[in-house]
């Protein structure tokens, strides 16, 4: 273990100082992007170095709501996030939807089983020589890793060229990351667990399931990381410059113009 990681704890563990130090899964998400979401390494260094801030959105705000009721921090998500109240101090529609999951997943006794293990465990490990830091929502020891995703939909299923249709874990990257988490387990523990999303869903009448993935896709998606991670520290020390990828609100917001295109310009990438 890295003498780091006594230094890494649940208050810390997004910091500005921590996030330099270590990679962590969404950082690595959001150089490298995923099937549904384009990478961008000017974006995410301006994220790490606090030139740029990105405000959560409602649905994740929704999701937070129950991650946090969970992990036994509701009461400080509420304080913290004032704007989920109305003006006569009852919670919004969608945070009452919030509670409707949290109602749903607690009317399961699977579910419950999988959420009850120790919350909000932090590791450090290496991937390829470069630390990373994981923090997994429930953790079973000797048994298994849960990580609660809350989503619009389980059953929808995404296009992706050259791939067809792929599913929700695919096209955001849960996979990749529950195959980080397990790797790191491993390291601390000398075991490789079972790693399981536990989802539930925004929909009217919310849906959950428990979805294992396998081994196999786990192992590719660590392999596939190697030649990624040296790009990134390298951009994280500063040492080369990063690409925009010209399509995020950060690259909007900070291009320069220097010449005319042509309009058929406007059509590459669709």
């Amino acid at each position: 273990m890295n003498e780091l990681v006594t230094q890494l704890n649940n208050e810390n563990y997004f910091s500005p100082e921590m996030n330099m130090k270590y990679m962590s899964v969404s950082q690595y998400k959001d150089f490298v992007g995923t099937l549904g979401q384009t990478g961008c390494e000017a974006r995410a260094l301006a994220k790490l170095r606090g030139e740029w801030k990105e405000e959560p959105s409602i649905p994740m705000l929704v999701g937070s709501y129950v991650d946090s009721y969970f992990e036994g921090s509701l009461a400080s998500f509420k304080a913290q996030n004032p704007d989920i109240f109305t003006q006569k101090g009852e919670l919004k529609a969608q945070f009452k939807q919030a509670e409707e999951i949290i109602a749903r997943i607690e009317r399961d006794p699977l579910f419950m089983t999988f959420m009850n293990g120790e919350k909000q465990i932090v590791m450090t490990g290496k991937i390829y020589g470069h630390d990373f830091k994981i923090k997994i929502d429930a953790y079973h020891p000797e048994t298994a890793i849960v990580d609660l995703k809350v989503m619009k939909s389980i059953r929808d299923t995404f296009f992706v060229k050259d791939l067809g249709r792929v599913t929700f874990v695919e096209y955001w990257g849960y996979d990749l990351q529950l195959a980080v988490y397990q790797e790191v387990v491993r390291q601390n523990h000398e075991k490789k667990l079972p790693s399981y999303l536990a989802v539930a869903t925004k929909e009217e009448y919310p849906d959950i399931e428990i979805i294992g993935i396998d081994q196999g896709i786990m192992d590719v998606n660590i392999q596939s990381m190697e030649w990624k991670l040296g790009r990134i520290q390298q951009l994280k020390k500063g040492e080369v410059t990063p690409d925009r990828c010209g399509l995020c609100d950060y690259c909007r917001h900070t291009k320069v113009l220097k010449k005319p295109i042509h309009f058929s310009e406007l059509a590459v990438g669709i």
